[in-house]
């Protein structure tokens, strides 16, 4: 037993981490993307807590590239798969799922947001908790061409990675121990995509 205890404290664990960590966050960032119920930007927080404290180079660069790639892939696949509700003559369940999830007073807001700034909207709809559905959905309705969206997005995405990588670094800086930094950057971002939704509900209480 102590000798499989041995072998098993050679194994590198930051290599093995990384080996399986990457992949798993582009999955769930993608998907996040496509079924908007996965806490993203809690994950990318909390790669950039586990990445802060590595010793291996580059780790939050990549945890900014594959988050930014990852949410991207999810986005423009959301959209492709909306504009075809778009053009059906029946919709798709994809295009009423966005409908659904976008209040028409946030809808209104991101159409003239579109009208006004076109596809820079996207950039401050990734940043606004629960402001990217209804800018997409606007988009949809505006019949924007998938390669226009794309170029909108991009940029979208890559401010979107870095706020949220900036969220677990400052998670990281504070506590030594990287539990605690990922407990510290997974309640802010979570505090972040919530608390417009908190704050509407307890409007009318008052």
């Amino acid at each position: 037993m102590r000798e499989l205890a041995a072998a098993a404290g050679q194994v590198p664990p930051e290599t093995t981490q990384q080996a399986v960590g990457y992949p798993a966050l582009f999955l769930l960032v993608a998907l996040g993307a496509l079924v908007p119920v996965i806490p993203t930007g809690a994950l990318v927080s909390s790669a950039a807590v586990v990445a802060f404290h590595q010793s291996l180079p580059f780790g939050l660069l990549l945890v900014f590239g594959v988050s930014a790639l990852a949410a991207f892939t999810g986005d423009v696949a959301l959209y492709w798969l909306g504009r075809r509700g778009v053009h059906s003559r029946n919709g798709s369940r994809w295009l009423e799922a966005l409908r659904n999830r976008a209040t028409p007073e946030r809808l209104e807001q991101a159409q003239t947001g579109l009208d006004e700034h076109g596809v820079l909207v996207l950039v401050l709809s990734r940043l606004v908790p629960a402001g990217r559905i209804p800018a997409m959905l606007a988009c949809l309705l505006a019949e924007l061409p998938l390669r226009r969206f794309a170029r909108g997005d991009a940029p979208a995405c890559l401010a979107w990675a870095a706020t949220y990588g900036l969220i677990g670094i400052l998670g990281g800086s504070l506590f030594p121990e990287p539990w605690k930094g990922v407990a510290l950057a997974v309640g802010l971002a979570l505090l972040i995509s919530a608390g417009p939704a908190l704050l509407r509900r307890l409007r009318p209480g008052r």
